[in-house]
């Protein structure tokens, strides 16, 4: 755990007993604070106090003696409504923030030559997965890393740094939205598409969030920045126009006269005087796609600006082990190869699915959101046939039917016993079954992980079957 210094002595509100929240009230109590406890869930308050905690209820709270209020992100801060607490603490003129900033603070409070180095992962899709992938380097090199953020143990969780620890952190926009001192000594931009405007009230919200990974950024840093979506080309043209920090950019589908790109099926550093390929993309078969190559772009251009050299990057990246619900690869029955792309919770993630193969059984649908399907149009060819669970199968059909055929499952298990008929009987070359829902998960399971561990268990006890 890495207690939070700062508040000795003060009392400080948090709302949001989950995982994060629970921590960082053990986080600040080990650092001197007198925390005020609450959720509004009466089940999550039970978990809390079990875990501990001795509760306050913010609502009969003297706002006036309280010095700042620890939100869990997932608590709306401006849209649809800001909720009760945060009107409260901006009435008293209170700081609104997340265990992220009090983690920033704790590394702020340490001496300079002891602070840890930090890379801020941010995008709208590919974030735990570069993140990931970079620990995994990083760890093949022999460094100290820490791996938190959105991903993992709740980064107050993690062990306190030494000298010369890394942390390597996934940064959504429910968390950047409560930084104000966080400093990335190497910040990654991958991309942006609509999403979360439920949270953000719409793109330009969205994107001012994410912005903050750059804020606290000097001459020193650098901004690794994807740039093949026009929003995030726009970003990278900013922030170089700043003059902040040094800018590298990374695309996978052009090459760049400066930065890293990957191009036909290879990976190429254009930071120096000359362009050098630097490894086969094919040789790191757990990361299939552009998507996944510009994955690796950027934790390649990151880690060589840490000093790690092209040789020692590239064979780590083609021992990584992959990650779970994001193109996991579950198993084969006969030629038949089954992936669990569960993460994909919105179209532009399940684009990156469908562009990385051919004959596809596409399995889809839960709880829409906003765009539906119809920006998928170009990848219909690539759907051999869909099959439509969920809220969103009716909506997901009428979009579909006319280029590509349907069939209404229903549930999950009864989409893989449909695909893996059609599939097996289809005489296509290397067919794919693909769970890629291109929705929230909510209508029919807990969370995206529980969706892709009932997938990954129907499919590996057919496959035993058989």
């Amino acid at each position: 755990m890495i207690p939070v210094p700062g508040y000795e002595d003060q009392a400080v509100a948090i709302f949001g007993l989950g995982r994060t929240g629970i921590t960082a009230a053990r986080s600040l109590i080990a650092g001197g604070a007198n925390v005020l406890a609450w959720d509004d869930n009466a089940e999550t308050r039970q978990k809390a106090q079990a875990a501990g905690l001795t509760l306050t209820d913010l609502d009969r709270a003297n706002w006036t003696d309280i010095a700042a209020l620890v939100l869990s992100p997932g608590v709306p801060l401006t849209h649809p409504e800001p909720h009760r607490f945060v009107d409260a603490a901006k009435m008293h003129g209170l700081p609104i923030i997340g265990d992220m900033e009090l983690f920033a603070r704790a590394m702020w409070a340490l001496p300079e030559d002891r602070r840890p180095k930090i890379i801020g992962i941010t995008g709208t899709n590919g974030k735990s997965t570069t993140t990931s992938l970079i620990g995994h380097i990083l760890k093949k090199a022999g460094r100290d890393v820490r791996v938190g953020g959105n991903i993992g143990d709740a980064i107050l969780g993690l062990e306190p740094p030494r000298a010369h620890t890394i942390f390597v952190l996934e940064l959504s926009s429910y968390q950047l939205d409560l930084v104000q001192t966080l400093h990335c000594d190497v910040a990654i931009w991958l991309n942006l598409a609509e999403d979360h405007l439920e949270r953000h009230g719409d793109m330009a919200g969205y994107k001012t969030a994410k912005l903050q990974i750059f804020a606290n950024q000097a001459t020193a840093d650098i901004a690794v920045i994807g740039i093949d979506d026009e929003h995030s080309s726009g970003v990278m043209n900013k922030v170089k126009s700043s003059g902040n920090q040094q800018v590298t950019p990374i695309s996978s589908g052009r090459s760049l006269s400066r930065g890293v790109y990957a191009l036909g099926g290879k990976l190429f550093d254009a930071m120096g005087q000359t362009c050098v390929e630097v490894m086969d993309l094919s040789s790191a078969p757990t990361l299939p796609g552009s998507h996944n190559a510009q994955n690796i772009a950027a934790a390649y251009a990151a880690l060589r600006q840490l000093g790690l050299e092209p040789e020692q990057i590239a064979a780590a990246i083609e021992s990584f082990p992959g990650l779970a619900h994001r193109l996991e690869f579950v198993g084969t029955q006969k030629d038949i190869r089954f992936f669990n792309d569960s993460k994909a919770t919105n179209a532009d993630a399940a684009a990156k699915a469908l562009a990385s193969f051919d004959n596809i059984y596409w399995i889809a649908g839960g709880r829409k959101k906003e765009g539906g399907i119809g920006s998928l149009a170009k990848y219909f060819p690539r759907i051999a046939k869909a099959y439509l669970i969920g809220e969103a199968a009716d909506e997901f059909e009428a979009t579909l039917s006319a280029a590509v055929p349907c069939e209404m499952a229903g549930t999950l298990e009864n989409a893989i016993d449909l695909a893996a008929r059609d599939a097996s009987s289809s005489g296509r070359t290397a067919p794919v079954i693909l769970l890629s829902p291109a929705c929230a998960s909510f209508d029919q399971f807990r969370d995206f992980e529980h969706r892709g561990d009932v997938f990954r268990m129907l499919v590996q006890s057919r496959i035993g079957k058989a």
